[in-house]
């Protein structure tokens, strides 16, 4: 199941790329790919994960980039 998150003000490819490398570690998390230039989080996450992932993506985000918000799409 693919689920998208737009990363507002996300400006470091840095953390784009440090937050894509956590988010993949993710339990149920298949894939994990930050585009900086659109500020988007795609991941192909399993069904029975997909529940609660949102709030573990917003910890990785906020540890990284606390003035970013997270916002599903």
């Amino acid at each position: 199941m693919k689920k998208t998150y737009i990363l507002e003000d996300l400006d470091c490819a840095h953390c784009a790329a440090e937050i894509e490398t956590a988010v993949g570690k993710l339990e149920g998390v298949k894939s994990s790919t930050v585009t900086l230039l659109t500020q988007k989080l795609v991941i192909d996450v399993d069904e029975t994960e997909a529940a609660g992932i949102t709030k573990e993506i917003r910890k990785i985000v906020k540890k990284f980039e606390p003035d970013v918000e997270v916002v599903e799409k």
